[in-house]
């Protein structure tokens, strides 16, 4: 690849996590955001890789990048360009979120913040449970959530009925165990089952790497 003497052009290769798309005209695609150990970076999309990637890629996912630096001298930038992109870990599985961007982001004095998915805790929050102790069982998540700093890493989400009224309040579990007649005095010694021996920042970055085009690396 040649350069002219105002050009200077060398080969790259980065690994960051994925933040987003940049679309130009609301729908044409132009390239990514990337963050890297050095703070945020914008990197084109060769004409090859834009036609066939995969608008699903999950926020958050480890990258690998490599391509052509171009550096203009008379107007001192820097001008990134991806020849191939591929997942940077092997966890590869199938994609369980799709967030397509709907307008180009800004990338000026943007910082960069690792994505992170939230486990969640579904409760049954129908007027059988609730009568039943569900509101104070969701004050003891809450709490229990809190006690244990898992707040960032953990939500609780109200639900509509479970078909086990009889048996409330019910509860399911993020690992999809279900729970039922739970009282609130239970919940500490739940929430140590189900959280006390893991590291729920280690479950949550293995969904991120999850899944990237498919299955398939673009790009080789």
């Amino acid at each position: 690849m040649g350069a002219s003497h105002n050009m200077e052009v060398s080969e790259f290769c980065l690994e960051g996590r994925f933040i987003d798309f940049v679309i130009k005209d609301g729908y044409k695609l132009k390239g990514l955001l990337l963050g890297t150990h050095e703070g945020e970076c914008y990197i084109k999309l060769a004409k090859h890789l834009r036609a066939g990637f995969d608008l699903r890629l999950p926020a958050g996912t480890w990258l690998q990048v490599v391509g052509y630096k171009e550096y203009d001298i008379k107007k001192d930038k820097v001008t990134l360009k991806a020849e191939r992109v591929m997942a940077a870990r092997s966890e590869i599985a199938t994609i369980q979120t799709i967030a397509a961007p709907q307008e180009p982001p800004s990338i000026d004095n943007v910082k960069v913040k690792p994505a992170k998915t939230k486990a969640t805790i579904l409760v049954c929050q129908k007027s059988d449970c609730m009568k039943r102790g569900g509101k104070a069982v969701c004050q003891a998540l809450e709490a229990a959530l809190s006690d244990r700093g898992l707040e960032d890493q953990v939500t609780i989400k109200g639900t509509g009925c479970m078909k086990n009224c009889k048996a409330g309040p019910n509860l399911v579990m993020p690992d999809k165990t279900r729970h039922s007649r739970i009282q609130a005095e239970q919940v500490p010694a739940l929430m140590d089952k189900h959280f006390g021996d893991k590291s729920l920042s280690a479950q949550s970055e293995n969904l991120r790497e999850a899944a990237i085009f498919n299955g398939k690396f673009y790009g080789n």
